[in-house]
């Protein structure tokens, strides 16, 4: 893909509007994508393009078919995953580096994207985020100007996590120390302000002390040791109960942590754990995707913003019935789901209860009929 302007429209650094993730104008970008085509791709990543950080089969081969003989992007698609973790723009980064084409951030929708919505309400407040990878540093780059990751909240409070003692792990990744810096340098005590929301960004490293020191802040009404009825709201980037990794079988997600988070507050609380959680099979997400993919296809923002293009169709393809499927049928028109049996499906008939429009075996085998199909 051949990069030549893409500017941002935003209000102030690092704000985005609340009914929109993204306003951008893209220019000269996508100018190769012809107008005819009324169709687009959603991708999800773990399980049909990649097995941790390999692709699986001929995946980049599938994607460069998307792409013309210059480089430049003549399918409009992108990347729809309850994955994250770290900022989209080195997800992008990293995709195209792992796969071998030119991925542009505006093409990569995390579980966690949403929460950009939520800077409105929580920009100059302070929240908590955790989550493998680096969640303090995706709340930041979204404008969250007081947000701090569990693992450092947690540091100011002597013997929160009884267990600490004994985990002799660390966490702790190359480069961590530059990157977290704005956390060790702040202008707020955490130890005498409450925390006004929560955020599980990306899936839990370390299940004990995230449950202990959550149930601390959610029941006390954000500040451990003190006694409030006002439970401080709790967000999740996603409620996979399983997703598909390096491991032959899959492994417990984001809703695993949940579903366990749940059912010890609700013991020991007197009132049950109010939560929101987002990603797929959420219909706004996908409602959120194809507005993204509408602005692949436009020059203009201000088509999207008068849905003067529609599309006939719109492909979701991937390995998990029960999020990738069920989000796509919840959607309704123009979805149409295509399953692969590379990850968490591997059924030799359509899966029962959440049947895709389309089963194939890969993700290579996937853009071959929607090619065929869409006459290209």
């Amino acid at each position: 893909m051949k990069l030549r302007t893409i500017s941002r429209v935003v209000q102030g650094r690092n704000r985005y509007s609340s009914t929109q993730f993204y306003i951008y104008r893209v220019s000269a970008q996508f100018h190769s994508i012809p107008k005819r085509h009324s169709f687009g791709i959603a991708f999800d990543i773990d399980g049909v393009i990649l097995r941790g950080r390999t692709p699986i089969g001929d995946s980049p081969k599938a994607l460069r078919r998307l792409y013309d003989d210059s480089g430049c992007l003549k399918i409009p698609y992108l990347f729809l995953t309850n994955g994250g973790g770290i900022p989209e723009s080195r997800r992008a980064s990293e995709l195209s580096q792992l796969l071998g084409v030119n991925i542009d951030p505006i093409q990569v929708l995390q579980g966690h994207t949403p929460f950009k919505n939520l800077l409105k309400r929580f920009e100059n407040e302070l929240i908590v985020a955790t989550g493998k990878g680096e969640p303090a540093v995706v709340m930041s780059e979204y404008g969250f100007k007081k947000a701090i990751s569990l693992e450092e909240y947690a540091s100011h409070f002597n013997n929160i996590d009884p267990l600490s003692p004994y985990k002799t792990w660390t966490t702790k990744q190359p480069g961590d120390e530059q990157k977290n810096s704005s956390e060790s340098v702040q202008s707020f005590d955490v130890t005498s302000e409450r925390v006004k929301a929560a955020f599980v960004v990306s899936d839990p490293v370390d299940w004990s002390r995230d449950i202990q020191v959550l149930c601390d802040i959610l029941r006390s009404g954000g500040l451990p040791g003190e006694k409030c009825e006002h439970q401080p709201p709790m967000y999740f980037a996603a409620d996979d109960l399983e997703y598909q990794a390096v491991f032959p079988c899959e492994r417990l997600g984001m809703g695993a942590f949940r579903i366990a988070l749940e059912s010890i507050f609700n013991r020991i609380h007197h009132k049950p754990l109010e939560y929101t959680s987002f990603g797929k099979p959420n219909p706004e997400v996908f409602k959120n995707a194809e507005s993204i993919l509408k602005q692949l296809l436009n020059e203009d923002h201000k088509d999207i913003i008068n849905n003067s293009h529609y599309f006939e169709t719109l492909y979701m393809i991937g390995d998990n019935p029960s999020v990738d499927v069920k989000g796509a049928r919840q959607a309704g028109h123009p979805w149409f789901s295509i399953l692969t049996r590379t990850g968490v499906f591997r059924g030799k008939e359509n899966h029962t209860d959440y049947p895709a429009d389309r089963v194939v075996d890969t993700v290579e085998e996937a853009v071959e009929y929607i090619l065929q199909r869409e006459a290209i």
